[in-house]
């Protein structure tokens, strides 16, 4: 986890995260007093979300649900209807084709 050594042996992605979070404790708390502690919150919710990456995923979602929410209210402008798509490449519907591609 915290080692520093990575997967090909150098530093890990995290590893400067968790660093930043070791200073801040040893700066703000001491052995009588963890007070400090929560001067580190944002430090540590830095390091939590490079392990796991939960905020990135949350706004990858909320982009992707807007993105599919925005493309199901607009209608597709020149999109083929049932029929010819059905018939598209059949043998016989050579008209049906060449009006769907504009031939």
């Amino acid at each position: 986890m915290a080692s520093g050594y990575g997967l090909q042996g150098g530093p890990s992605r995290c590893f400067p995260f968790w660093q930043e979070v070791l200073a801040c404790y040893v700066v703000n708390t001491s052995a009588e007093d963890d007070s400090g502690k929560k001067k580190c919150a944002p430090v540590l919710e830095d390091y939590y979300e490079c392990l796991h990456h939960k905020k990135e995923a949350a706004r990858v979602r909320a982009l992707q649900n807007a993105y599919r929410k925005a493309e199901a209210s607009s209608a597709r402008e020149n999109a083929p209807n049932a029929g010819q798509i059905r018939n598209l490449g059949l043998l016989g519907k050579e008209e049906d084709t060449k009006q769907v591609l504009g031939r």
